[in-house]
């Protein structure tokens, strides 16, 4: 990454100047310089110098300076000639560079520090330090959305979400797989939720509809205090892996409305199972068609209103009832009662996490 980002520096000095420019690394090779055609090649005797200082030098009829970074030089700039101008030029170059460098350290040192935290790869008494050592607030509001690509494309995940969030200092795009990348942002209001979920919804429309590629986005709860990421990253995670059970249609889960849902996620099968078999006996559930399944669904989704549910239907306020009546006699739950109606719907989607889920424990 030094590489471009010095050659970009190069690249927009060398009209400037009329002198070949470039930096070496500590081995002596070209690793950027205005003439495109020396890159790769290494200067005789560099290595040597460089072995044993860390100041100005001339060789072979150039000027060299070092670019320093943690007290020491990785990297040396080289100005053609060894006249005042030669020394002038290299003092600016070095200065410049040193100081890009030193900024994109410790904005790199930034990023890989949050992905520590995220992946719980550094220790929690070490947290505190670190974020001082890199002028990180360690006290204000942030929450993780994680983003997965879903199937096969051109695209390079991190390259897509750093496009959509390009000028960002206080937020982090980290990469955390092939296809999933994580989002550290940094809030004005911890309770915001209307905004939280509207970012979301922009990174999905946006990649929908300038890359061509669908996503689905987790959003974890809102920390404030920089110790604290790594579980909201964990429930980023969850919230996707609920959602791929209980809401298969929705690109964006919010770890804070997944409900019930939650709750089963974490219940062993075995349990699951005895549950079901406490509610629907002998083969009950197995029972129903597909047209009474779909009944179920429009009478969950009208509140258990008849006169909603028949209208949505399209069917006759007497028809919906005998469906239910129906229903009542195969499971023994009546859905117009509320309980009941709970206890069929718990049931629904423990039954649905086993299909989805059988090897979970």
């Amino acid at each position: 990454m030094s590489n471009r980002l010095f050659q970009s520096v190069i690249r927009q000095m060398k009209d400037a100047v009329t002198r070949v420019i470039g930096v070496v690394d500590d081995g002596g090779v070209v690793i950027s310089c205005s003439e495109l055609t020396k890159i790769g090649e290494t200067f005789a005797g560099v290595r040597d110098e460089i072995l044993y200082t860390n100041e100005k030098f001339v060789l072979s009829g150039y000027t060299f300076r070092p670019v320093m970074s943690h007290t020491k030089a990785e990297y040396f700039v080289f100005v053609e000639g060894d006249d005042v101008d030669a020394d002038s030029l290299s003092t600016i170059l070095s200065v410049s560079l040193s100081q890009i460098k030193s900024f994109y350290d410790e904005k790199n040192d930034k990023f890989s520090f949050i992905k520590n935290i995220i992946l719980d790869n550094i220790l929690p008494s070490d947290i505190y330090v670190k974020s001082k050592e890199l002028h990180l607030n360690g006290e204000t509001n942030r929450i993780v959305y994680l983003i997965k690509f879903n199937g096969k494309s051109d695209v390079v995940p991190i390259d897509v979400i750093q496009s959509i969030f390009p000028d960002r200092n206080k937020d982090y795009v980290i990469s955390v797989g092939e296809n999933d990348v994580v989002l550290v942002s940094e809030l004005k209001d911890a309770a915001d939720t209307k905004e939280i979920e509207k970012t979301a919804k922009n990174i999905v429309d946006t990649i929908s509809s300038e890359f061509y590629v669908k996503v689905v986005v987790g959003i974890g709860t809102v920390v404030d205090n920089i110790k604290e990421l790594a579980r909201s990253y964990k429930e980023a995670q969850v919230a996707i892996e609920v959602g791929k059970v209980f809401d298969t249609e929705k690109s964006v889960i919010n770890y804070e409305n997944l409900g019930i849902g939650r709750l089963i996620y974490q219940l062993p099968t075995t349990l699951c199972e005895m549950f079901l078999h406490e509610v629907f006996k002998n083969g009950a559930l197995e029972s129903l068609d597909r047209e009474t399944l779909i009944t179920i669904q429009a009478f969950f989704e009208n509140n258990l209103n008849v006169s909603e549910t028949s209208r949505k239907l399209f069917v006759h306020r007497n028809t919906l009832v005998y469906r239910l009546d129906k229903i009542k006699k195969l499971t023994g739950l009546d859905l117009r009662e509320f309980d009941h109606a709970i206890t069929f719907k718990v049931a629904l989607m423990v039954k649905r996490y086993l299909v989805s889920k059988p090897n979970k424990f």
